[in-house]
């Protein structure tokens, strides 16, 4: 109601034109969903001064092609390079449920519970601190070069740069409100000089014919590099435009991960596991050169669809029953823009949604663990106070750091309409 009387004040005052207040108000009906209003927190327009400024505008950007008709029906996997794979993977066991498929030695391949999937490799040296990390080459089918800039995690704005979080507790950007007590337990070792870098994913994609899905992105001048896997992997890597690793595949919930994974690790794990099951793609904060033209790309090849233009940023579903991400970045249609060279674009922190999710236990486990841990219940000062308590937000949340230091978040979404735990409020 706040924003709603804001609108209509500018309007009333000439600040704002008709046609602004009709884009605002049908993205503040999309902001009341809970899916929405996490992001808009996380952007840097909407619910703010300069949300009807020229650098804020809504205007999407055009399809860059024409649409394929394709469905995303599956999160094939992640690829992302660690210093060391085996702590990263042996964390995510723990903490996260995710089982091991197999362990060459060079990757390792984990389920992310029954619906996705990651693979690891080692060796990764980060970048100088401040430093960027431009576009490289292609790589094999799970690996590859990056389009991913690396530096500072986390986007201007977003919820990893602070927005929305206390450290320890407590509820976004008006300052604690429900602080955890400090945690005296021992820290978990992480490891030195260490960094994660994930610089690619695979979907799995509806209808699927090998030679047509070929000749589809050949005709869209996307240069197709064939990457499959004996009989029963068909896919082919292609870069979206900040040059990040892309593979479209046939993989669907009939031929993917419908085996036990046997894969072993060759370390133990670093604590003892919580027993939480992963559900769920929260987001994947994916910054990006020129976020309308990504937005775009991905609609037209995928079938993504942006739920709303903020202005710095559009909240997009993949699918209903994968999740969505945050596609944030340069505006190419604000006053001044300038397209940078290299382009670049990185995941700079992904949610999951978990289960069993009450906010003190959750707290609780990762202390004994000695694990950091920080809410974000994605409010920002304007927020009512509900919105800034854990026990009484919409959006429920916690950030904490993997071995390799990797802004790892985790929220109580586990679908685009359900929260598990007690008081979700969804």
């Amino acid at each position: 109601m706040d924003e709603l009387t804001r609108l209509f004040g500018a309007y009333d005052r000439g600040t704002i034109t008709r046609r602004q207040l009709f884009q605002a108000l049908g993205l503040a009906a999309v902001a009341s969903t809970p899916f929405a209003r996490r992001a808009f927190a996380q952007g840097q327009c909407a619910g703010r001064d300069r949300d009807t400024t020229a650098a804020c505008n809504h205007t999407p950007a055009k399809a860059p092609f024409d649409p394929t008709g394709w469905k995303t029906v599956l999160l094939d996997h992640f690829t992302c390079e660690v210093t060391d794979m085996e702590k990263e993977a042996a964390y995510f066991t723990a903490l996260m449920g995710w089982k091991t498929r197999s362990n060459d030695g060079q990757t390792i391949a984990m389920d992310i519970g029954d619906w996705g999937g990651v693979e690891f490799r080692g060796g990764y040296t980060p970048p100088a601190r401040g430093a960027g990390r431009g576009g490289g080459g292609r790589g094999a089918a799970g690996g590859g070069g990056g389009g991913a800039g690396r530096g500072r995690g986390g986007a201007p704005g977003d919820s990893a740069a602070g927005r929305g979080r206390a450290a320890g507790g407590g509820g976004g950007a008006g300052g604690g409100r429900e602080q955890y007590p400090a945690c005296t337990t021992t820290p978990m070792e992480r490891v030195p000089n260490s960094g994660a870098h994930w610089d690619g994913f695979a979907w799995g994609i509806a209808p699927w014919d090998t030679k047509k899905v070929e000749a589809a992105l050949k005709a869209r001048g996307l240069n197709p590099e064939p990457a499959h896997r004996g009989n029963d992997y068909q896919a082919f890597l292609i870069k979206d435009p900040d040059g990040m690793n892309l593979w479209v595949t046939n993989g669907n919930k009939q031929n993917r991960r419908r085996t036990p994974a046997n894969g072993k690790l060759n370390v133990p794990l670093p604590f003892a596991p919580t027993g939480w099951q992963t559900k769920y793609l929260d987001h994947i904060s994916f910054g990006v050169t020129s976020y309308k033209e990504t937005v775009a790309f991905y609609e037209a090849l995928l079938g993504w669809k942006g739920l709303g233009d903020e202005g710095s940023q559009n909240e997009t579903q993949i699918s209903p029953e994968i999740g969505g991400l945050l596609i944030r970045g340069g505006n190419d249609m604000a006053p001044g823009f300038t397209m940078p060279s290299p382009r670049s674009a990185r995941m700079d922190h992904i949610s999951f949604g978990i289960t069993p999710f009450d906010p003190d236990t959750v707290y609780a486990e990762m202390c004994k663990r000695g694990l950091n841990a920080s809410v974000d219940t994605g409010s920002i000062a304007s927020s009512p106070d509900s919105e800034k308590n854990i026990h009484t937000s919409t959006y429920k949340s916690f950030h904490t750091t993997t071995p390799n230091n990797f802004n790892l978040q985790f929220s109580s979404k586990i679908s685009p309409t359900q929260s598990t735990g007690p008081r979700s409020g969804i």
